[in-house]
């Protein structure tokens, strides 16, 4: 599988500005390079059968599915995918109805009850906010069972900042939450005049209590929206 076709994956709305960033004269030759290798190898270890890769492979690209490029809102970057079966879905932080709320994204619901007086928890599937211009996003879209951190640095970090290049590029204002030094990293592809950087620890159970509990990023958000004279969030799951 090419870059043309791994973008072939992608919603109209994203795969024709993507493509224009990732396939241009002017970039280099060796992330081309880097991202045909990133999906060989992927491609390999989902045939072998030898390793487990979440999500699955229909869902890797689910956070642009449902969210086309034109809608994005609200930006929440996480690091890569959940690594427990049953757990990746391809939107960062959630996980599908009926699988155990994972221990980061209760950090958040607890944060949202602190800041927004909503109790979320009964479900961990975060489509919700996903149809509504929350843009769920990793900064690796793909994972090895059980080993974190395991595809970083293999090449999905190209396309992810040619997603957040392509959303700073937006006339509309979008607010960007970034949890922990990973999703920071990318603050430096964003135009601070245009739009709202939100920053804060990661919400896993390891670093919240450094400052992710009382951010208040969610009422951050939707006051910045309505500033901005654009529809807040309804952060509270059905």
């Amino acid at each position: 599988m090419s870059v043309i076709n791994l973008l072939n994956q992608l919603p109209i709305s994203w795969r024709e500005n993507l493509q224009q960033q990732l396939t241009d004269e002017k970039s280099s030759s060796a992330k081309a390079e880097q991202l045909n290798t990133l999906i060989e190898s992927i491609t390999a270890f989902r045939a072998g059968g030898d390793v487990n890769i979440y999500p699955a492979a229909e869902d890797v690209f689910a956070a642009f599915k449902l969210c086309s490029l034109h809608q994005v809102k609200v930006v929440i970057l996480g690091q890569d995918p959940y690594h427990g079966p049953g757990q990746a879905n391809g939107l960062s932080f959630s996980v599908a109805d009926g699988v155990r709320v994972p221990p980061s994204l209760n950090n958040i619901f607890k944060e949202q009850a602190t800041d927004l007086h909503i109790n979320n928890g009964a479900s961990g599937n975060l489509t919700h906010w996903a149809k509504q211009g929350v843009l769920l996003l990793n900064s690796v879209l793909t994972v090895e069972a059980h080993k974190a951190g395991s595809h970083q640095g293999l090449g999905w970090e190209l396309l992810t900042d040619a997603v957040i290049t392509a959303l700073s590029q937006q006339s509309q204002a979008i607010v960007f939450m970034l949890w922990g030094k990973a999703a920071q990293h990318k603050a430096r592809l964003i135009q601070s005049n245009k739009h709202c950087i939100l920053t804060a620890p990661h919400p896993s159970p390891l670093s919240a209590y450094r400052g992710f509990f009382g951010c208040q990023h969610f009422s951050q958000a939707n006051a910045y929206l309505q500033q901005q004279a654009r529809a807040p969030i309804d952060w509270q799951l059905p």
